[in-house]
């Protein structure tokens, strides 16, 4: 028997006589991803070593010894030289089997009062909530490169669609104003789940709580929760934090996705809205002239890995009954990998919409096409000759129909032209018919005029500062 293989059964206590042989050891040890959470386990038990020596439950002597001891392990982690054991199974007996070296006896008082269970919950809280406040960084950065598109083109015209076709002339801000909101909503989402899970689990042990008269909320406090979680099987058990992380950073991606659509069709030859920096760019080894949006394109497919996790975790936790299981050890690497993605997704679209051009003169020409003023049309018949707007989307139609045959847009058609499809129009009818008019009069709140773009910059520029 190797000297891991006892350290492995001294860990388990005299109940196993034998060790794991190679499969079980690999399918039972999750050291390979867990170790990322060495910060938050380190910090866990030192907060868990004072609260225990403040209680009397540990000596003050055996409680520095810890606490020096950790903050050696923690270097130690940090600078590369520690020797991770997959025979110790997790981050929690590799940190303690150190320590145990480090410091001798003391290092088996650690444990006094707590449980695998409860450390894992901690950790994992404490590292979910860690990425959140990540996460809320990158989206606001995000957000300032939209902001700063906006404002660069509060007052340029482009087409607006709906189902893909011309639907509306829009601004160029509104259009990267509407991702702002979306944004926006991410962050909250993320804010929410995090005072949601801001709940300390530490304390709870195996699932029934201790008989050692430990202060929980001394932990919690140390910890940076607002509270201790008030039921120790639901403490446990939770992984909800990880599932609203999950489903935060899905919706997330979603929206980073969909703008990432817009890159790909915006860039290429045939709308050629936008022109995506050379560092957001690739060539093709075949076909010179080539410019591929491929980092918008890879942007598009993380949210197939981030959705994935999400699933594979509600996967996990269907079926699980109070309170911990064994099952509960796949709830990290989807988390991690989701995270990781999610990071990764916000930095490169914040550089591509930094850096990204937008040409000008093809949205003004693009934002017209398409008969785009027709609702402006049916808009001043409304407004200037009463007539209800069934009978002007009618009126409208017929116009359009009469444009399209003769090759023009609207604004093309002469006043006769336009008066055969009502008698009452008048030479005023031309003033809402250009795309500038079009986009100066959805003055409503949140619409596309100008104005109310600046409005909603000014907002959105002192909330995030």
């Amino acid at each position: 028997m190797t000297d891991q293989t006892k350290s492995a059964n001294t860990m388990w206590g005299g109940r196993f006589a034998a060790g794991p042989d190679a499969i079980m050891e690999a399918i039972n040890a999750s050291i390979g991803y867990d170790k990322r959470l060495y910060a938050q386990d380190i910090a866990g038990s030192r907060a868990h070593a004072a609260m225990l020596a403040a209680q009397g439950i540990l000596t003050h002597a055996d409680a520095e010894a810890i606490g020096a001891g950790l903050l050696q392990v923690l270097a130690e982690i940090e600078a590369g030289d520690f020797p991770f054991s997959a025979a110790l199974e997790d981050i929690h007996m590799n940190v303690e089997a150190r320590l145990k070296e480090v410091i001798g006896e003391p290092a088996g008082r650690l444990h006094t009062a707590r449980s695998r269970n409860d450390q894992v919950a901690t950790d994992f809280k404490l590292w979910v909530r860690d990425q959140i406040d990540a996460a809320i960084s990158g989206i606001e950065a995000l957000q300032k490169a939209f902001l700063a598109q906006a404002e660069a083109g509060a007052d340029w015209v482009m087409p607006g669609f709906t189902h893909l076709q011309s639907a509306q002339p829009v601004t160029w801000g509104h259009h990267m104003m509407a991702y702002v909101e979306m944004l926006g909503r991410d962050a909250g989402r993320f804010r929410d789940a995090r005072a949601r899970m801001n709940e300390c689990p530490l304390g709870a042990a195996a699932l029934a709580g201790t008989s050692f008269p430990i202060d929980r909320h001394a932990t919690a406090h140390a910890l940076g929760f607002d509270r201790p979680a008030a039921n120790s099987l639901d403490a446990v058990a939770d992984r909800d934090f990880a599932l609203e992380f999950l489903s935060a950073a899905s919706i997330c991606a979603m929206h980073l996705s969909r703008f990432a659509e817009e890159l790909v069709i915006w860039s290429s030859a045939q709308f050629r809205f936008v022109r995506l920096s050379d560092g957001f760019s690739t060539g093709s080894s075949i076909m010179p002239q080539k410019r591929n949006p491929d980092a918008a394109e890879l942007l598009r497919a993380k949210l197939g890995r981030i959705l994935g996790a999400n699933v594979a975790l509600f996967t996990v936790m269907k079926g699980l009954p109070l309170a911990y299981s064994k099952d509960m050890q796949e709830d990290k690497e989807q988390v991690f990998d989701a995270a990781d993605n999610l990071m990764l997704g916000l930095a490169a679209m914040t550089g591509m919409v930094r850096d990204m051009t937008a040409n000008r003169d093809i949205l003004e020409a693009a934002a017209g096409a398409g008969f785009a003023t027709a609702t402006d049309l049916a808009d001043w018949l409304v407004r200037s000759l009463n007539l209800p707007f069934r009978e002007a989307h009618h009126v409208t139609g017929a116009l359009v129909a009469l444009a399209e045959k003769k090759g023009c847009d609207l604004a093309d058609l002469t006043l006769a032209e336009l008066q055969s499809g009502h008698p009452g129009i008048t030479q005023d009818i031309y003033s809402v018919l250009g795309v500038h008019n079009s986009v100066a009069s959805r003055t409503s709140y949140g619409g596309t005029a100008p104005d109310q773009v600046r409005a909603q910059l000014g907002r959105w520029k002192e909330k995030l500062g």
